[in-house]
């Protein structure tokens, strides 16, 4: 995926890579690859399946294929006459939802609605019955939003066909796959895979009703999601990999009834989960001091705009505090009858948590993503050696202000918060050293 001709990733990088790996590769059993309909093949009998299906409509790999295929045709059509017997790709049965190959969008997603059921009920029925089968899918839930209820077509649709091909979702485990260098600036685009491990759903699952599902999905999905958060799920990955907890409860039933007799759709489920997701984060916001929360609700209406004091006065009193000593804390300012929050280039440098009279999450959030930035991670491990548990009310806090930011179209502020929950796990190893009076260490990969 590299540039062949120059940059970071030219060819020889690449094959240097490539190279490297064979070199230190050594594999104990044969392996191969035979091509097969997804649909209708027999390889996964009685076998461990860990597959990574097409993206709904995010990358078509056949018609991407052309650009290398005329090139090596010419040399190994006589080599591989089978593979080479066609002048293109042939595409008609590849499952992805590509409107110009069905007339219209709906044709295509049904198309790959019923081709991944058909292909996920192989796997269900053919696979080892005493392990899961794991299921790699990283398809953002933004990169196709439909209406107001935030909920990915390609995730409806892959959801749906794994319903209906007879698995039940036991769990959901965030790979970390994305190199953090070939990230897109300034995007927030996804740094993990999300493996969904399924498992044959059983025969005498039960039916439940909406009323039920609410009150399964309210009291494990709180637990499940701050484990995740522990674990150090980025937030951009946190939306998907909150689907795998949910739909663990919804696919453990047969079906799922709403009021009106009929049984739930993924999509509602979907909605569902996104909901328990957000009350969720929006609880965390109880740990928050006085001027935290107000600088959030600030936030979350005028970015770092500034905005009318009067209206900042309203809401400093709602949320207990005053703009007044919001100055004091060092994260407003107001003048000429508008106030606006600090940015992080305006905090004070001598800024220290230990003799800051009125210290706040917001403040300590801010300063830590611009040590970040300066210093990396040894320099923010040093102040969270001396904030106690209010590190990691600073790090909740940059999970709620990912999810405002990605909402609003922030890119760059989202970004920012990302970083921080991202490196969390090491600064708390580094922050650890330090308080045991160690010099902390950079950690290695290996």
């Amino acid at each position: 995926e590299g540039n062949p001709i120059e940059g970071n990733l030219n060819f020889t990088v690449c094959v240097g890579w490539t190279a490297g790996f064979l070199k230190n590769c050594n594999p104990t059993n044969n392996s191969f690859a035979i091509p097969a309909d997804a649909t209708t093949q027999v390889i996964s009998l009685n076998k461990v399946v860990s597959t990574d299906p097409p993206y709904f409509d995010n990358i078509g790999y056949a018609d991407l294929s052309d650009f290398f295929y005329i090139w090596l045709r010419k040399p190994l059509k006589k080599v591989f006459p089978k593979i080479f017997a066609t002048l293109a790709v042939p595409k008609s049965e590849e499952l992805v939802a590509t409107p110009y190959r069905h007339e219209n969008e709906a044709n295509a997603r049904q198309f790959f609605l019923n081709g991944m059921t058909e292909a996920s009920k192989r796997i269900a029925f053919q696979a080892h019955p005493a392990f899961p089968a794991t299921v790699y899918y990283a398809f953002k839930q933004s990169e196709a939003i439909e209406d107001e209820q935030k909920i990915s077509t390609g995730w409806e649709i892959f959801l749906d066909s794994i319903v209906r091909s007879g698995f039940s979702i036991k769990g959901t485990w965030p790979v970390r796959t994305e190199r953090s260098e070939g990230l897109k600036t300034g995007k927030n685009t996804l740094a993990s895979s999300i493996v969904l491990v399924c498992r044959r759903r059983s025969q005498i699952a039960s039916i439940a009703t909406r009323r039920e599902f609410l009150e399964v999905l309210k009291g494990e999905m709180p637990g499940s999601l701050r484990n995740l958060q522990k674990c150090g799920i980025a937030p951009v990955d946190l939306a998907q990999a909150s689907i795998g907890p949910g739909m663990a409860v919804f696919t453990r039933y047969s079906k799922v009834l709403e009021s009106d007799g009929t049984a739930m759709s993924v999509r509602t489920a979907l909605t569902l989960i996104n909901q328990i997701l957000d009350e969720v984060l929006a609880e965390q916001e109880g740990e928050f001091d006085a001027d935290t929360r107000w600088a959030l609700a600030w936030f979350e209406q005028f970015g770092m705009s500034e905005g009318p004091f009067g209206e900042a006065d309203v809401l400093s009193r709602a949320k207990n505090t005053s703009v007044n000593g919001l100055e004091q804390a060092g994260i407003v300012k107001a003048r000429g009858g508008k106030v606006r929050l600090l940015s992080r280039k305006e905090l004070s440098q001598e800024w220290d948590p230990v003799s800051d009279k009125r210290l706040t999450v917001w403040e300590v959030t801010q300063h830590l993503i611009r040590t970040l930035e300066e210093k990396g991670e040894i320099g923010v491990a040093e102040i969270v050696s001396k904030l106690g548990g209010i590190g990691e009310t600073a790090k909740d806090l940059a999970y709620r202000l990912f999810t405002l930011c990605e909402r609003k179209g922030w890119a760059k502020e989202a970004l920012a918060y990302n970083s921080l929950a991202v490196a969390w796990p090491e600064i708390s190893r580094l922050a650890f050293s330090t308080t045991r009076d160690e010099k902390p260490q950079q950690g290695n990969l290996f």
